[in-house]
């Protein structure tokens, strides 16, 4: 599967925001989207007015870069989001949302979405007490989510914790941090889909 090597400041920098994709990083003064903010590239700096196709595609990659999936994977995501009742576009972002890399880096387990694929893969976390491995699992409401015993002292999991008190966790997850614990306790609904993406865009782009 392709993958971006080269440095995910730039992906940030390309979408004039802060994705988050580097965890503490993103907070510090370090942040190459504060230091330069500007896309990269020779011509990064020169200004000019997108067109409607433009700002469609720049929001449908901002919502493949935040939560860090391939195209066809993220089309597979759209036609089954389409097939599902209500709002196309909040069914998109639920079904993101449920990504079991994306709840470990919710939960606070992970400093990123990208550390959280890592330590997915390594099998260092339980779901419904099995062992799983595959990050793109999609969980329900009322799946447990724990830190496997024996990688409970791992330290990036203990500093992704420490530095998760920056962040607030989702009112639709519960944190139990002293047995690194987490539970869905329901989908999130449209409130609770904030990110900074217009995904009628996305939609938008999708449906022609």
């Amino acid at each position: 599967m392709a993958r971006h090597i080269d440095p995910v400041c730039k992906l940030c920098r390309r979408e004039g925001m802060k994705l988050f994709l580097k965890g503490d990083r993103c907070y510090s003064v370090k942040c190459a989207a504060e230091k330069r903010s500007y896309p990269p590239g020779e011509h990064g700096q020169r200004r000019s007015k997108p067109t409607e196709y433009a700002q469609q595609l720049r929001e449908k990659q901002k919502m493949k870069r935040i939560y860090g999936i391939q195209e066809t994977q993220f089309r597979s995501y759209f036609q089954k989001a389409e097939r599902q009742k209500g709002v196309t576009g909040e069914n998109l972002v639920r079904l993101l949302e449920q990504r079991l890399d994306n709840v470990v880096h919710r939960l606070g387990f992970a400093a990123s979405r990208a550390q959280a694929r890592v330590l997915i893969g390594q099998g260092h976390f339980r779901v419904n007490g099995r062992r799983v491995n595959i990050p793109s699992v999609l969980l329900k409401a009322g799946d447990a989510i724990e830190v496997a015993s024996r990688s409970r002292d791992k330290l990036v999991v203990a500093a992704a914790l420490e530095g998760a008190k920056k962040r607030r966790v989702p009112s639709w997850l519960e944190l139990d941090a002293g047995n690194f614990k987490g539970t869905v306790r329901s989908l999130p609904n449209k409130e609770e889909l904030a990110i900074p993406v217009q995904e009628q865009l996305v939609v938008a782009l999708y449906s022609k």
